[in-house]
């Protein structure tokens, strides 16, 4: 492992240093400052020639921010003679423009790809994309790693598994994500029928699927605003659910996500640390955080040694 290197930006620290911590080696000496007028200034303080590298980055809010982090980092490490440099963006923002929904809109997923292949990313590891498809926009190879069977296990082995559990879609696009978590911990499915009206606005409809008497399991990739999801808590406390916990992979929780989840009649939120907590969410009773720490690193190490990857999730 002397020839791989890991480092990190600023958005997510903490995460960096599990993953390193996980992968059996230090996390790389860096400066990531400011100028006075808020021009990005990179430093790294030791050498990569040669090497590969992985730079851990997510994409959380300031979204821009991070992103320009990363565009200066890449450059920085490729024009210190990195052998390869692999961008593992455990958030990848930007994600959920990945069409066209209006003429004269850009497809601004496919657009920050080509900027990161520019700016010197040779390989992406991701962490549940909100399209599987938009590994396609990248021009190199892509890791797509999933949370479901990590959160899948860390809910079987504190809360059970079976019949007495409904894991629930809030929309039509996440079902494929929803029969996975529920297979594994042998339950049912359940899709709430929504429609959105605009960016961040969505109105549940209609509940497809038997929740009554059960513990139903809201299942996404992100809770951003958390309006979608609040509204499905409530479609299923009606629909005579006993109890209602949400599952998500990455917690953006932007606005008024934290009061709404307060406020709101869900029982506990189950996040992954692809995103670092406010202070405010990390105090909360509400919020359960499982590492996918371990995952990442086991993906980098299988990637240095040239090992199959998939095989991760084969069971």
């Amino acid at each position: 492992m002397t020839r791989m290197k890991i480092f990190s930006g600023n958005s997510n620290i903490d995460f960096a240093r599990k993953v390193a911590q996980a992968a059996g080696v230090e996390l790389g000496h860096c400066d990531i400052g400011r100028f006075a007028d808020g021009e990005i200034q990179v430093e790294i303080h030791e050498s990569v020639r040669g090497c590969n590298v992985f730079l851990i980055q997510s994409t959380n809010p300031p979204v821009n921010e991070n992103y320009m982090e990363s565009f200066m980092m890449l450059d920085a490490l490729k024009r210190a003679s990195a052998n390869e440099v692999t961008l593992v963006m455990p958030y990848y923002g930007y994600a959920r423009q990945d069409r066209k929904v209006a003429p004269r809109a850009p497809i601004s997923a496919k657009c920050v790809a080509d900027l990161l292949k520019v700016a010197g990313a040779d390989r992406m590891v991701v962490v549940d994309l909100h399209a599987s498809q938009i590994q396609g926009f990248f021009n190199g190879p892509v890791d797509h790693l999933f949370a479901i069977p990590t959160l899948a296990r860390a809910w079987r082995d504190q809360m059970g598994f079976g019949e007495q559990f409904a894991v629930v879609s809030p929309d039509a696009g996440g079902v494929e994500r929803a029969r996975a978590f529920a297979k594994r911990i042998e339950a049912s499915i359940a899709i709430i029928d929504k429609r959105r009206s605009g960016p961040n606005e969505a109105k549940a409809l209609h509940l497809i699927g038997d929740v009554k008497g059960k513990v139903a399991i809201i299942l996404d990739d992100m809770i951003d605003t958390a309006g979608t999801l609040c509204q499905a808590v409530d479609s299923l406390l009606n629909n005579g659910a006993k109890k209602v916990f949400a599952v998500a992979t990455h917690p953006v929780l932007s606005g008024p996500a934290l009061t709404r989840l307060q406020e709101c009649g869900v029982e506990k939120v189950w996040v992954t640390d692809t995103i670092p907590l406010s202070e405010a969410a990390r105090n909360s009773p509400k919020f359960h955080v499982i590492s996918v720490a371990p995952v990442v690193a086991e993906a980098i190490r299988r990637i240095y040694t040239f090992d199959s990857v998939s095989a991760l999730f084969d069971n």
